[in-house]
């Protein structure tokens, strides 16, 4: 079978395809079998060092999301991309299980991305699961249908995997200063905080971290339809709010540093969102947002304006549209939790996170014997 190779369970062992020498991992035409070789030898100089791909493949709770990249120096240039909204997670709270009509929509995305991955010869990927998989279920039985029907092999990693993945993607859009630093990654199903010392040369060290059950699905299902009016959407606000502040205050009381400014980065659909409504664009643009740093009180004037707002009222801003209108609010309210227990002036936004982690690991592990074929 294509791409990765899990056991299919939480917290494996990291595991990785590595396509046959001078062939593509991915399927061609109706027959599902690899594509043809190309080029030949691996590694080495000429045509196949050039053509040589990695992919990155991140199935959350709300998003399907994939990079590929090839080598770039001692880091990587993305070629291709994919992102669509599948909302695998929809209704997961209430039923404990994937619902059919969220796994063929999932299916479908994935089946786009086997094909990109066949067209683009990769040659070393990964793809991994999070939390909708973790938590119902059927979740393995997800990933079995998800193998047969697209050749890709989902592995449902851990959570604090998933917050180490995060990290390894976009600390480098951490802004400078001394002492520790809080990364976070408000997910469709749940939200992981890291605590990393900077003060080594290379990749952070995580010192603590976290992962509470609450993300932009989750917590919108666990609170409930809209108020019918301003005040009511504002108490309902203050509600998830609450909710998320009971789950990450202990972690805060013994990890945010006293007496320190504290630094902030954020990776998520929710701070990329907030980022774009600041900067009061027509429509999404990473270049633009990837990098920002925003300043906490005007997000979260942003959160506490769109909290009044309807659905409807959300949706006719640019950058949130139908897809995220009824979400969104619940981002902004874990967002509004983690600024309270963790004070700052400013807020780095990273569009980049565990796709990016993936690619690096691949980057670094490439020529690494004993990589599961």
């Amino acid at each position: 079978m294509p791409f990765a190779a899990p056991e299919n369970r939480i917290g494996s062992d990291m595991a990785y395809f590595r396509g046959p020498e001078g062939a593509s991992p991915g399927r061609s035409g109706e027959s599902g079998r690899p594509s043809p070789p190309q080029h030949q030898g691996r590694g080495g100089r000429g045509q196949f060092a050039m053509r040589r791909s990695y992919a990155a493949l991140d199935l959350g709770t709300n998003n399907c999301r994939m990079l590929i990249a090839r080598p770039n120096g001692d880091g990587f240039m993305i070629i291709d991309a994919f992102s669509r909204i599948v909302r695998l997670g929809e209704g997961l709270a209430a039923s404990g299980r994937l619902s059919d009509a969220a796994m063929d929509r999932t299916v479908t995305a994935l089946g786009v991305c086997a094909a990109k991955l066949a067209r683009r010869n990769v040659t070393l990927s990964r793809a991994v699961a999070t939390q909708a998989c973790r938590q119902a279920q059927n979740g393995v039985e997800f990933v079995d249908r998800v193998a047969r029907e697209t050749g890709i092999l989902l592995d449902i990693i851990a959570p604090e995997e998933e917050a180490k993945l995060a990290v390894m993607g976009c600390h480098r859009m951490l802004e400078a200063g001394d002492g520790p630093a809080l990364i976070f990654d408000i997910g469709g199903g749940s939200t992981e905080l890291a605590l990393v010392d900077t003060s080594e040369a290379d990749v952070p060290r995580t010192v603590d971290w976290l992962s509470i059950p609450w993300g932009v699905v989750s917590l919108s299902e666990a609170s409930g339809p809209d108020g019918n009016t301003p005040d009511a959407r504002l108490a309902s606000y203050d509600r998830m709010k609450a909710q998320v502040a009971q789950s990450i205050n202990g972690f805060a009381a013994r990890a945010a540093p006293q007496g320190r400014a504290h630094r902030l980065l954020g990776t998520s659909g929710t701070v990329t969102t907030l980022a774009s409504v600041f900067l009061k664009l027509p429509s999404y643009d990473r270049k633009q947002v990837d990098g920002l740093s925003v300043p906490v009180g005007a997000m979260r004037e942003i959160s506490l304006d769109l909290a009044r707002r309807s659905v409807a009222e959300r949706a006719e801003l640019a950058c949130i549209g139908h897809e995220r209108a009824d979400l969104v609010v619940a981002g902004c309210a874990i967002l509004d939790a983690i600024f309270d227990a963790w004070p700052a002036e400013r807020v780095g936004v990273a569009d980049r996170g565990i796709r990016e982690g993936i690619l690096r690991q691949l980057v670094r592990l490439d020529d690494r014997p004993g990589l599961k074929r």
